[in-house]
């Protein structure tokens, strides 16, 4: 608002227009009396029998008058000796004037802004200090500096403030014959010109500042019912998920409809409220898991301790003793994937994906695994032509497929093959690793990525696995845009003949 108010204030202060136009009605009136005086000095002058030139009073008077009267300006002849000697105020030497005011038939509403404009103008410090007109009975070429320099030869123009509101212009010439000074007509006029043509400068500056003023109000209404608004039901939505004041996208408004800016961002606020929910959700059912894993083994040790001091046996104290060991073994095992875990995303969120050949990677798996003491063959097998190149963090994908092989490798028989096939597929690259094993139970090809799922081979030690190790596989693969599949494989027979599990990940540009 107030950027308005500034220049409807300078409006009332228009000092260089209101300069220009009295140097207009001045020039205008230094024509006019040039005129009056060239018609004086032609017509009005007289020889005396001596010699001198002097002014015909009568002729003068009428000269003046008949030049006065139609153009609405005052006339005064002024004598050398700076007497008085016509003044067309008054007609042929009565003393009464005539004023005459043109009435105008203006919108009330159009007044009222005038008059408005005008007070106001009124109340403002005026451009320049002007001398106050006086009128009297008579003038004398004293009163007046113009006249004083007319008389001298010099025509002058001179603005002053008239008895009333506004301005009084006058100009004075010297009436003269072949450059003899034999007097000096002074013309004036009122500023009411100056004044009605700042007027409606004004009026019409405020009509388009007033109409600016209310198309920026109407167009600020409707960018607070457009933008503003939903803007502010968005922050207040999140700032309620914040507080955690109610769970599910509904919170936050959904103006995707609009199809702008504000639709954008209320989507991507549901979908990030969304994955928020979705996250807090997961670390609650992941704190529950691990409450429930670590219940076990803590109520197990508990009850062992509490019988080790009742038992005074040596051979039991010693078994008692050897499952206290196990279950301490199984908590640090079990807290130690638990740490891993949870800082599996602010680490994946952190860490730069590079570009991998990934058959390189796969290929010093296998030598790592040729060279250990392991009973099982492990090979790679490579369909397609190279490059396999894929973005990714290469120590977290070298971890899913060591659990992998780890896992393929402890399902398999003595003497048994674990195999990796390396094949391209469309814009994608797979790695399948199978083994000889039993296989997967039928039902559980999904739940074996569950979180502390475990389904070992038969013989081998209880609580020797966490369950952890297949759901951070699968949560590392979909970190980088892939999947990971279990799948069984069947013979000829239709018997199965091991497990096998696919990883599928996006092929890189570069």
């Amino acid at each position: 608002m107030a950027t308005f108010l500034i220049p409807i204030a300078g409006l009332f202060y228009l000092g260089p227009y209101r300069d220009g136009l009295i140097d207009s009605e001045l020039e205008s009136l230094r024509l006019q009396a040039r005129t009056f005086a060239g018609a004086i000095g032609e017509g009005a002058i007289e020889t005396a029998p001596n010699g001198r030139q002097l002014i015909n009073l009568p002729i003068a008077q009428h000269v003046i008058w008949r030049l006065s009267s139609p153009s609405g300006i005052r006339s005064r002849l002024f004598s050398p000796n700076g007497d008085l000697i016509v003044d067309s105020r008054y007609l042929m030497g009565r003393r009464y004037a005539v004023v005459v005011e043109k009435l105008e038939d203006t919108p009330w509403f159009s007044g009222v802004i005038s008059w408005s404009i005008r007070g106001i103008s009124k109340m403002m410090p005026q451009w320049r200090n002007l001398e106050r007109y006086k009128e009297g009975d008579l003038h004398n070429a004293r009163d007046f500096a113009e006249v004083q320099y007319a008389l001298q030869g010099e025509p002058t123009g001179f603005v002053r403030k008239a008895e009333t509101d506004g301005i009084l212009l006058s100009v004075a010439v010297p009436v003269q014959r072949y450059r003899h000074v034999l007097g000096a007509l002074m013309v004036s006029k009122n500023g009411n010109a100056v004044e009605a043509a700042m007027v409606d400068v004004r009026v019409t500056l405020f009509s388009i500042f007033a109409a600016a003023l209310l198309v920026t109000i109407l167009l600020s209404l409707y960018l607070a019912g457009t933008l503003a608004r939903p803007v502010l039901r968005l922050a207040a939505a999140a700032e309620r998920v914040r507080r955690g004041l109610g769970r599910g996208a509904e919170e936050i408004p959904d103006f995707t409809g609009r199809g702008d800016e504000i639709g954008d961002l209320s989507g991507v606020l549901r979908e990030m409220t969304e994955a928020l929910h979705a996250r807090m959700d997961a670390i609650e059912r992941f704190a529950a898991d691990v409450s429930h894993e670590i219940k076990n083994p803590l109520t197990s040790l508990r009850s062992a301790v509490e019988t080790v001091a009742r038992v005074t046996d040596p051979k039991q104290q010693k078994k008692l003793m050897t499952i206290i060991e196990e279950d301490v073994q199984r908590l640090d095992r079990l807290i130690t994937d638990i740490s891993n875990a949870s800082r599996l995303d602010s680490e994946l969120s952190r860490a730069e994906a590079d570009t991998l050949e990934i058959a390189d990677m796969m290929q010093t798996l296998v030598e790592i695994y040729a060279t250990g003491e392991v009973e099982v063959e492990v090979l790679l097998k490579i369909s397609g032509e190279p490059p396999f190149h894929v973005s990714a963090i290469e120590d977290r994908l070298v971890q899913v497929f060591r659990n992998l092989l780890q896992n393929a490798i402890s399902f398999s028989p003595p003497s048994g093959k674990v195999t990796m096939l390396l094949s391209r597929q469309d814009t994608q690259v797979e790695i399948d690793v199978t083994d000889e094993g039993p296989g997967l139970p039928e039902g559980k090809l999904d739940a074996v990525f569950d979180r502390f799922y475990s389904e070992r081979p038969q013989g081998e030690k209880f609580g020797t696995h966490s369950g952890l190790g297949l759901s951070i596989s699968k949560q590392i693969v979909e970190a980088h845009g892939g999947e990971l599949l279990a799948r069984n494989r069947y013979g000829p027979d239709g018997n199965v003949r091991g497990a096998s599990f696919i990883v599928r990940l996006p092929l890189s540009g570069d």
